[in-house]
């Protein structure tokens, strides 16, 4: 079946004033709720996966734009990890959604933590996909921070397009003050990572860091030797929907 049949696009007005442009599709909780990476958007093959699986599911399932990002409104350069956060908070909250599962990937992953803060025992489980907290820290040299730090736009090569991919000081100075692997975090509910060993953004042993980090007792953190950043085979995609289906909480 078509996407735009299944969940057509929509747009929610976000707490800056930005239309943020989303799919939901009611059904049954909680609610799987996909949080792409950087400079990614709802039409990623991960992201409509998820979707067309909750359709099959009978689940419901929200999928979005960031402001500056896919079909949104808004300027990417003004893009930070606690705006964004907070389009996501308001439109599971504008959509009644009582109960969520998160899914992040990459820049996602950190930002479900970050969601998750806020929506408290809303919040029924994470999935991170390759997951990279704290990447201004960690994903950076010291010549790189001392751009950023200088208010200047880092310029990288994208293995991912033509384009280079730019790192804007507002977003690195806004992740700077949201780091969360070394202070702990709070979550309690079940989490369940996803993280490919072949990966060459996100080192494999973030995952391990994030499992340490998380305060729940119920993380399992699931490795896979041939796997890239982009967990995106066809067998990465079955292990995601698995690993969502059984979730505990998810039935």
């Amino acid at each position: 079946m078509d996407i735009d049949a299944i969940a057509p696009v929509a747009w929610f007005d976000g707490p800056n004033g930005l239309k943020i442009a989303h799919r939901f599709l009611p059904g049954a909780g909680p609610a799987v709720v996909f949080l792409p990476g950087y400079m990614s958007d709802m039409d990623g093959g991960k992201a409509q996966a998820v979707l067309r699986w909750a359709h099959a599911a009978g689940r419901a399932c929200l999928l979005l734009d960031y402001s500056g990002c896919g079909r949104s409104k808004g300027d990417f350069a003004d893009g930070t990890l606690s705006r964004w956060r907070d389009e996501v908070v308001a439109l599971v909250r504008a959509k009644g959604l009582g109960s969520v599962i998160l899914c992040g990937s990459s820049m996602g992953g950190w930002l479900m933590l970050l969601v998750a803060e806020v929506l408290g025992g809303a919040v029924a489980g994470l999935v991170g996909i390759a997951p990279a907290p704290d990447f201004t820290e960690w994903g950076f040299t010291a010549e790189q921070k001392e751009v950023l730090a200088a208010g200047e736009t880092l310029l990288e090569d994208n293995p991912y397009g033509p384009e280079p991919t730019p790192t804007h000081a507002g977003f690195w100075r806004d992740g700077q003050g949201l780091l969360r692997l070394e202070q702990g975090i709070g979550f309690t509910g079940p989490v369940r990572v996803l993280q490919g060993q072949a990966d060459p953004d996100v080192p494999w042993q973030t995952a391990l860091r994030l499992a340490d980090a998380l305060r729940s007792d119920d993380v399992q953190v699931m490795l896979v030797k041939d796997g890239d950043h982009r967990l995106s085979r066809e067998g990465d995609i079955a292990l995601l929907l698995r690993t969502i289906a059984t979730l505990p909480g998810a039935d």
